[in-house]
């Protein structure tokens, strides 16, 4: 066989591997476009403070994550755990505390399986329920 044979296969092949390789790139990138913001998490998640709220309300995590949150809204929030004013359902919650403008902070570990309530400690619910929310370890 000619060398300019044996190029054009080759090149063949390595066009179909790049193609193989890029649909299962594009598959990987639009499956973790899915889901709910509250799926489960492994070591991470976020939750975003504007002037609306925060989002998401509801979170899922699994044991030993830490959670940030930041604050993107034009004024200081002061997280912390539920009940309002004891903080004592998940003090890992209370390690975030006031966050100014701009600023985030993570949670302690989320080491225990339950369900912790949080909310703005400056703007309790009912008045401040938009800046409530609760996450659930499991």
């Amino acid at each position: 066989m000619g060398a300019g044979i044996m190029s054009r296969r080759a090149e063949a092949c390595n066009n179909a591997h790049v193609r193989r390789l890029a649909g299962a790139a594009t598959l990987m990138v639009l499956a973790s476009c899915g889901g709910s913001p509250a799926s489960p998490t492994n070591g991470s998640a976020t939750i975003t403070i504007t002037a609306a709220g925060v989002s998401p309300t509801l979170l899922n995590v699994t044991q030993g994550t830490r959670v940030l949150f930041v604050n993107n809204d034009s004024r200081a929030h002061n997280m912390a755990s539920d009940p309002h004013p004891e903080h004592s359902d998940c003090p890992e919650l209370n390690a975030v505390g006031l966050l100014q403008s701009g600023q985030s902070r993570e949670t302690g570990n989320l080491n225990t399986i339950r369900s912790c309530g949080f909310h703005d400690h400056d703007d309790p619910p009912p008045g401040g329920s938009k800046w409530t929310g609760r996450i659930t370890i499991r």
